[in-house]
This record gives structure tokens, C-alpha cells and sequence, in this order.
């Protein structure tokens, strides 16, 4: 343990006040208690800015204790030699209120982080081909089992979000362009950029605040009623309340991006020659526009819609936890706390790997929207 300069010890309350501490060359806490058949020593526990112990230390006076102020450099400290434990173990450690170097033995041994880095990176890997994501010491349960159980309400949060956003964001867009420097465009333009604006956290809670508490329409929280058993079409529609509001507020900031998207891609496009040439063949701007720009038009929007998706699972962790909406989001929200690095590993996976196959559907749309793109 460095020395901390000018660091005191009051002998009767056993009061350590220090100023920046440092242990291996990081600022660290000191919290401390006594220690000692005779009270006479005082047990430091050192701990780094993301609250994890990094090191212990004793300290014993050489003096005659009782002293009204003891000088710190009169202290022997004697940091403890083992390593900083892993998270997970712990978290795991404080919870079962034991800390020893047995107990904290086995459970690196358990969950495989006694062995080295790149083993353990190797054997990560390895168990992917498997669909083996490791084990979730939080839920006691395979991670695979867990994200599978939590997947579909997530899918059908950014589904309906993502449909809602997408058509809603065009068709707003669409009536913005063909009334350019009207009263409509100015209020969508209005519209989209307060929506834009909105922090999501804050939407939520208003949607709750206004649709449930002050209207009582529509529940605050949850994916089905407590208790209510439904099944069949009667559960369908209790699902669909649940979502109304979770959806319409993770929907309300895309849309407003599709919306904007939308808008300046139609503009863009009644520039293009071919425009021109179809209003001198004498057609009519609505079949100009529905025939011609709006085909044209989409493939920013579909392009974005495909960029957006990790952004959807960003943005439905909020959601998610606002509305207490049962998905991924909230349980890598959830995850994060307990710092349950599978479970963690394993959201983050599967989001990757929905962004690649969302991308690769977008690029196959593009053959439908554009007869110049073939599928190689």
C-alpha cells in the first residue's frame, strides 16, 4: 500500500480520514472497522470506482494505543496477497455473507474463471456451436433457456414498433412532401421534431401518468393481467392492451426519424428527369407519386429501418423498464445490476446476431423495390 501523505488515525473512535488514496497506482475507498482481541488494530478494505474490492489491509500500532492522534506512518499495513476476485464471484460471495479463500476458490472454479484468458475465450467460443451460452448464477439457469424465454416478448415489441414507425413515419411523410410550405407540412414538421426530441424515459412515464393513473384506459405495467388466466383471443387482447403503450412510446421517436426520412427522399426524387418526363407525358401528380417517387423514395426508408434495429434493442431496454415490459431488454437491464456476465454475453450475442439477419432481409427487399438490384 503507497503512501497516502498526511493520513491520520484517531485512537479513541479509530476514525481513518484520508486524502487521496492509492492502491496500485488507481484511487481507491477505504472503508473500516476494528479488529483485534483488544480493539487495537483496524482492518482497511480497499475498494476502486466501480465499487469492487481490490485489496485488504491491516493496520496495527507500534506505539501505546490510546493516544489521543497517531501519526499513520507509525502503522504497519500489511496488504493481503490474493488476487482481486472476479465479478461474479464476488457478487456471489456478498450475498452468501462469505468471503473466504476457500469459498472464493470454488466459485472461480465453478464458473471457469481460475483458468486463463484465452482458454476461457476459447472454451466461450467452442460452447457457441452448441447453443451452450454458459450458466446464469443470478437465475441458477442456462442462459440459453432464459433469452429463449424472454425472446418473443421482445420480438413482438420491436415488430410492432417497427411496423407502426415504418408506415406511420411514411404515410406522415409522404402527406409533409405532397403539401410542401403548407399548414400540414408545418405541423409534421413540428410533430417529428418534438417527438424526436423527447427523451424516451420521460414519454413513458407520461404515457402512464395520463393513459392509466389519470384516464385508467390502459395498465401501467406488465405483459398480461395478474391473475387473470385468459386464453385464446381473450389473452390476445389483454396483450394487446399491455402494448399499446410500451409500443407507442418506443414508436413515437422513429417515427419521427422516418417521417423526416421520408420527406426529404420524396422531394429528393421530384427533382430526378424522370419526373419531368412523366409530368410531360401529362400524369397526374398523384400517379406520379404513387407509381414513380414513392418506390423510389422507400429504399432510404427500408435502409434505416434495417440500420435502426440494434437501436430498437437499445431503446427497449428503456421501455422495457419503465413499463415492466418482460423481455430481453429488461433482463439484460436486470443482468447488468447483478453484473451476470453470461447472461450479458448471451443478450449480446443474440442482438448481433439479429442485426445481421435484419440486414440481410433489407438487402433482399431491395430487389422488390428497385428492378436494377439482382440478388448475386
Amino acid at each position: 500500500v503507497q503512501r497516502w501523505g498526511r493520513d491520520w488515525l484517531t485512537g479513541g473512535s479509530m476514525h481513518v480520514r484520508l486524502r487521496r488514496p492509492v492502491y496500485d497506482g488507481r484511487e481507491v475507498s477505504v472503508t473500516t472497522r476494528l479488529a483485534g482481541d483488544d480493539h487495537d488494530a483496524l482492518e482497511l478494505a480497499l475498494h476502486d470506482e466501480t465499487g469492487e474490492l481490490c485489496g485488504e489491509a491491516i493496520a496495527r500500532p507500534v506505539g501505546v494505543p490510546g493516544q489521543p492522534m497517531i501519526d499513520a506512518g507509525t502503522f504497519r499495513v500489511a496488504p493481503l496477497p490474493s488476487p482481486r476476485p472476479p465479478a461474479s464471484a464476488t457478487v456471489l460471495a456478498g450475498e452468501a455473507g462469505s468471503a473466504t479463500p476457500e469459498y472464493m476458490a470454488q466459485l472461480r472454479a465453478r464458473f471457469g474463471l481460475d483458468q486463463p484468458l484465452a482458454l476461457q475465450l476459447w472454451a466461450y467460443a467452442r460452447n457457441i456451436l452448441t447453443l451452450n451460452l454458459g450458466h446464469s448464477f443470478r437465475h441458477d439457469q442456462p442462459v440459453f433457456t432464459l433469452i429463449v424465454a424472454r425472446l418473443w416478448p421482445t420480438l413482438l415489441l420491436m415488430m410492432t414498433t417497427l411496423v407502426l414507425s415504418v408506415t406511420v413515419g411514411s404515410l406522415l411523410g409522404l402527406l409533409a412532401a405532397t403539401g410542401l410550405h403548407r399548414w400540414r407540412d408545418t405541423v409534421i414538421s413540428i410533430f417529428a421534431l418534438v417527438s424526436y426530441a423527447t427523451p424516451l424515459f420521460w414519454l413513458g412515464l407520461m404515457l402512464i401518468v395520463l393513459f392509466s393513473i389519470r384516464l385508467g384506459w390502459l395498465p401501467t405495467s406488465g405483459m398480461e393481467s395478474i391473475g387473470a388466466f385468459n386464453t385464446g383471443w381473450a389473452r390476445a387482447l389483454d396483450i394487446g392492451r399491455h402494448l399499446i403503450l410500451p409500443a407507442g412510446a418506443l414508436s413515437l421517436f422513429y417515427m419521427a426519424l422516418y417521417t423526416r426520412l421520408m420527406r426529404a427522399a420524396l422531394l429528393e426524387q421530384a427533382g430526378m428527369d424522370y419526373v419531368t418526363t412523366a409530368r410531360a407525358k401529362g400524369l397526374s401528380e398523384g400517379r406520379i407519386v404513387w407509381a414513380h417517387t414513392l418506390r423510389n423514395a422507400l429504399l432510404p426508408v427500408v435502409t434505416m429501418a434495417g440500420l435502426q434495429t440494434g437501436g430498437l434493442l437499445g431503446g427497449s431496454v428503456i421501455v422495457e423498464t419503465v413499463f415492466g415490459w418482460p423481455g430481453l431488454g429488461l433482463l439484460a437491464f436486470q443482468s447488468l445490476f447483478a453484473r451476470d456476465l453470461n447472461l450479458l454475453l448471451g443478450i449480446f450475442l443474440l442482438s448481433a446476431c439479429t442485426v445481421v439477419v435484419v440486414n440481410l432481409v433489407v438487402d433482399i427487399l431491395y430487389t422488390l423495390l428497385d428492378p436494377r438490384i439482382e440478388v448475386a
